[in-house]
């Protein structure tokens, strides 16, 4: 059947119970004390990827500061810039830190994560395949 991105998603995922049950105006006010000045993006339907890459890939990546890790959401909340429509997808960039739960940030932005989505360990070019 030869290795499809949709394969390896179904064979690796895991169901996280991470994610936030929290308010809009609760998020804003989080995101606003531990992130300030930073934008925020809320989502739901997410994946955290876990890069699936050579050792000395995944050095270099740290060594720069982030992690190997990118979000994925099938539906956008809000975005308090506006970059992402509601409704639409959204692939972050490279992680600068995960707080495990809810808090996924980027060099750019904070995603919030809403209610259950998965943790996943892939390859950039399934990460890259999906969208």
């Amino acid at each position: 059947m030869g290795n499809h991105p949709e394969h390896e998603l179904l064979q690796e995922s895991r169901i996280s119970s991470a994610g936030t049950s929290l308010s809009h105006a609760e998020i804003g006010a989080l995101v606003a004390e531990r992130f300030p000045g930073k934008a925020y993006c809320t989502v739901e339907d997410w994946l955290i990827f876990h890069v699936d890459e050579s050792p000395e890939s995944l050095a270099k990546v740290r060594a720069s500061g982030l992690e190997p890790m990118f979000m994925y959401a099938h539906c956008v909340i809000y975005d308090e810039h506006g970059r992402f429509p509601p409704g639409g997808w959204v692939r972050s960039t490279l992680c600068k830190s995960f707080d495990g739960a809810c808090l996924f940030e980027t060099r750019n932005t904070v995603y919030v994560l809403v209610g259950e989505g998965r943790e996943i360990t892939a390859s950039l070019k399934t990460i890259f395949g999906l969208c």
